[in-house]
């Protein structure tokens, strides 16, 4: 199995670093790790370094940096719109698209999304997806911690002006007559995925979306819900840019 990563807000530069904090409590309290063992640090920016525990303490691990290294952002950026769900399916979302190698993911205000985020409300429902994406970039060992947008979230027009803007913009719609399986995807810039909430894209959203350039596809016969369709776009997008 491999070494287990903690996220530090600067890799130490020298030999030695106190792992302490929420990060320190998990790594000695939580998983236990004692003398000897190794684990990895990454600042979520694509640095890292591996390093091995040379004492443990109440809440903190005492490490030894035995190697370095970096690794480039993907290009293209994979940025995908999720419209709000209600209950934890954004959570899970979340979770799965940071596991399979989401670089952004923007909260959607859609105008059929169930739960509206609003004034102190929309802010812990932000932070809840941040901490999220935390947890699952650690799980599954990035070096890029993938960014959550939104203030706190985005509403049809503005992500309109970030489909324009993008290389390729697919909308995942069931109508769709277009694959994703054989979309042409551009080598760089970024492609952004919009997924719909619960109760779908609106016609008038979705015409939003085609003025602005963004090109409406389907996975596939099934309908899949908002937590899945998300995680399976990426994973077809992964495969064909060579990511897995």
């Amino acid at each position: 199995m491999s070494a287990p990563l903690f996220l530090v807000e600067a890799l130490p530069t020298g030999d030695a670093l106190t792992l302490d904090g929420p990060e320190g409590h998990h790594a000695a309290t939580v998983q236990r790790l004692r003398v000897g063992e190794e684990l990895l640090l990454a600042d979520g920016r694509g640095g890292t370094a591996a390093a091995v525990v040379t004492a443990v303490g109440r809440g903190s691990l005492e490490v030894t940096i035995t190697s370095r290294g970096y690794a480039d952002a993907p290009v293209p950026r994979l940025v995908t719109v999720q419209g709000i769900a209600k209950g934890d399916r954004g959570e899970l979302a979340v979770q799965a698209m940071t596991e399979v190698g989401v670089d952004e993911i923007v909260p959607w205000a859609a105008s059929r999304s169930v739960t509206q985020w609003r004034g102190d409300r929309g802010v812990r429902a932000r932070e809840k997806w941040v901490a999220t994406a935390r947890e699952a970039a650690k799980q599954a060992r990035r070096p890029w911690l993938p960014v959550v947008a939104g203030a706190p979230d985005e509403s049809t027009a503005t992500v309109a002006r970030r489909i324009a803007g993008a290389a390729a913009a697919f909308v995942l719609h069931e109508e769709a007559e277009d694959r994703l399986t054989t979309a042409e995807l551009p080598s760089t810039g970024e492609i952004v995925l919009v997924v719909g909430p619960e109760g779908g894209i609106a016609p008038a959203e979705l015409t939003a979306f085609a003025e602005a350039g963004g090109r409406p596809v389907r996975l596939g016969p099934a309908v899949l819900r908002t937590s899945t369709a998300g995680v399976a776009a990426l994973s077809v997008l992964a495969a064909r840019l060579g990511r897995w």
